[in-house]
Parts: structure tokens; sequence; C-alpha cells
């Protein structure tokens, strides 16, 4: 019994998807898929079905909730201060944003996209002017490595936008022993009774 390799394009990963041969593989050629990652932005376009015989392609998004706009559509639908932080990776002056001394029972959502990043309840008073939180919400941040090696930076796992950096082992008496110092106009506060 033989098989079909297909090869994925040159940015994705160097693996081939195998589909063994049936007797529909007479019918129809073998579907036809094609995946683009962006080592710019880290992260995955969508993948592409295509078959042939029918000429119809079908693209599935990288993952629930992604959200890829270009960066005149961000310019269109956030503030110019949003825009600076949230995409040029900006940062507020420290004791200025909205939520440093915001201490209200509900969830922090990414103010680009919506997407619920904190709850309340692991807001703390680190007292550094910014907003801090111990941890994130399973699955709603990505940490990385700035490239001088000095801090982190964490950004909304759905739309890339900037959060701010995380710090470790400073000493705050929190169950993680991290600091996400967040930029407030990152944020939008969304009150638990809502």
């Amino acid at each position: 019994m033989g098989s079909n390799a297909l090869k994925l394009s040159p940015f994705s990963f160097s693996k081939a998807l195998v589909f063994p041969k049936s007797a529909s593989s007479k019918l129809l050629p073998p579907p036809q898929f094609s995946f683009s990652f962006s080592p710019k932005t880290n992260s995955a376009a969508g993948l592409r079905l295509s078959l042939p015989s029918s000429k119809r392609n079908f693209v599935a998004m990288a993952g629930p909730g992604a959200v890829r706009k270009s960066e005149e559509e961000w310019r269109a639908v956030l503030s110019p201060e949003q825009f600076r932080i949230l995409r040029q990776k900006g940062t507020e002056y420290p004791g200025t944003g909205e939520y440093d001394k915001f201490f209200e029972e509900g969830v922090y959502n990414c103010a680009g996209c919506g997407t619920p990043l904190y709850k309340s309840t692991t807001k703390f008073n680190s007292g550094c002017g910014w907003p801090a939180f111990y941890e994130g919400l399973p699955g709603a941040i990505n940490s990385t490595p700035d490239p001088d090696g000095m801090r982190t930076e964490i950004t909304c796992a759905a739309c890339g936008g900037h959060l701010g950096h995380v710090f470790k082992n400073e000493g705050f008496p929190t169950p993680t022993n991290e600091r996400h110092c967040v930029n407030s106009i990152s944020l939008k506060f969304v009150p638990a009774n809502s």
C-alpha cells in the first residue's frame, strides 16, 4: 500500500504530511496544504486547503480568537496613544495610567481586540507606577525576551498588542513571584457585574 507525501511551504516546519492511498484517491487528487508562518510577528497566517479538482480554497485561521489587522486597520480603530503603545511597543509614563491604583472586581481585557487577559484577583499594588498582576489568564499572554536580554515583553496572544513586561523573583508576596507590569492603555476593564 503506497502513500502520498505532502510537503509544506518553506516558511513552515520541515515536515511532510502523509496521507495513505485509498480507493477514493483515484477519484480525487490528494489535498494540497500550505501553512505560512511569519518569524517577524511570531504568528501563523493560517492553513490553506486546496482541492485542485474543484478549484476551491478553504482558509482556517491560526487559532480561535486570532485577530489579524494591517497597521492601517489598527490606526483606524485605536486612539493615537493606544496605537503607539499597543502596536509600536511604547510605554506610558509611570503613575499616569487609569488602572494603576484601580482595584475593582472584574476582568481586564486587551484594549486592542477585547480578549480577556487578567482577573482582578491577580492584581496587586507593586508601587511601580503601572498596573501589576501576578499572572494572566491561561493562554492569553505571550512572553518574549527583549533583544537585549534585560526584560521579557508580554503581548496579547490573540492580536499581538504590546502590554508591557514581566519581571520575576522580585520578592513580592504573590503566588507566582512574578510582576506583569502592564500599560493601563493596553487594557479595558470590564466590571464583574456587567
